[in-house]
């Protein structure tokens, strides 16, 4: 794997591996355990195939999830996420609580 140059601020380096809404709620959605490409799409909802395949390679890329190809007819695909995608599970935990109090204070 080529090194990559990341950011000196540890806050946009982390924003460079989770940097829109569909990783983000791919992690959220593999954190219990692992799904097929199927399931994490009906599990998150409004994402395009095209655009849910995209996030997931460049996830795979960065070493936070494994796809795993299954050798059966029709292929079974299966994304689990590795221990550096469990690591963000603090960082999600923070955007949940931030988001209910937000809702909490803004109903």
């Amino acid at each position: 794997m080529e090194a990559k140059v990341l950011p000196a601020c540890p806050v946009e380096t982390t924003l460079t591996l989770i940097s829109d809404k569909w990783k983000v709620l791919i992690i959220r959605d593999l954190l219990p355990g692992t799904k097929r490409f199927g399931e994490l799409k009906k599990s998150i909802g409004s994402v395009s195939q095209k655009v849910l395949t995209s996030q997931l390679r460049q996830m795979e890329e960065s070493g936070l999830l494994i796809r795993t190809v299954f050798p059966e007819v029709p292929p079974r695909v299966e994304y689990t996420l590795t221990e550096l995608g469990h690591s963000l599970k603090p960082v999600l935990d923070a955007l949940w609580n931030w988001g209910e109090e937000y809702k909490a204070k803004n109903a």
